[in-house]
């Protein structure tokens, strides 16, 4: 029996049960999953770690934490089952690897700053991987989210100096896709064509890069967008219920009046 007033003991704790689940006996969803059915809950668990972060919910972070811990350890006992290698060889990769990653802090080297330390980072990184006879973006990601990953290639881009040199290029080359985005519209009802749906990423990959060049998260300005639209269409949606009326019965103009005064209630645009 696991003594769990014992400091540290409870991710042996979280482990042991993580085998009792997927042993004969245990639970048989626990029992059935796989990597591959684990990814959308891994997914899910991140995400909502990350909107407890953003909302500054520090209680409910500390679940979401755990949540998002719970998937670590489920992979880790597949892998394990599978002879591929244990919890403990992922936490000596992890932790080989910030050691490696960190000559300043555990051997002769020197970090000027920030800069310097993510640089040598890099570098080493490349090292390890043998990323020297490979693409340059290779390393990126591909299964990020795309307005994500779309950053990360800009940056990593832009640091052998492929980047506009001041917002003015990269303002014209966001009014360039427009357009093109324009030229594709289909009409009399036709469906979105393959080179309008190119044409339109090609118009929000520009907005990211606008987004990066500005010091702004897209990913974070795009979510604070969603809050204000979700908070706005709820005040819409109250105020026609107040009326005797409803979102399916009510008409368009209706809607945007209720939609104006609901922004005017905000003090942002």
């Amino acid at each position: 029996m696991i003594n769990c007033a014992v400091p540290g003991r409870q991710m042996e704790r979280l482990r042991s049960i993580m085998h009792r689940l997927r042993a004969p006996g245990g639970c048989p969803w626990d029992a059935e999953q796989s990597h591959a059915s684990l990814i959308s809950n891994l997914i899910e668990e991140t995400y909502e770690t990350v909107d407890a972060i953003r909302r500054e919910d520090w209680v409910h972070l500390e679940e979401e934490l755990g949540d998002l811990l719970l998937q670590v350890v489920f992979h880790g006992e597949l892998a394990e089952e599978e002879g591929r290698y244990s919890l403990d060889d992922i936490a000596r990769g992890i932790c080989d690897k910030l050691v490696r990653r960190h000559p300043h802090v555990y051997s002769d080297g020197e970090a000027e700053d920030t800069g310097a330390v993510l640089n040598r980072w890099e570098e080493i990184k490349r090292e390890e991987k043998g990323d020297e006879a490979k693409p340059y973006l290779h390393g990126v990601g591909k299964g990020l989210p795309a307005v994500l990953r779309a950053g990360k290639l800009q940056k990593k881009a832009g640091k052998v100096g492929f980047d506009w040199p001041d917002l003015v290029g990269v303002v014209a080359k966001i009014d360039e896709e427009l357009k093109e985005v324009k030229d594709e519209l289909p009409t009399n009802g036709e469906v979105a064509t393959p080179a309008l749906e190119a044409e339109v990423g090609d118009l929000l990959f520009s907005v990211v890069n606008l987004a990066r060049k500005l010091g702004v998260d897209p990913e974070a300005a795009l979510e604070g967008t969603n809050v204000k639209f979700e908070g706005r269409f709820a005040v819409m949606e109250r105020e026609l219920l107040a009326r005797g009326n409803s979102l399916k019965d009510a008409s368009l103009e209706e809607m945007e009046s209720g939609w104006v005064r609901a922004k005017s209630l905000s003090s942002e645009g």
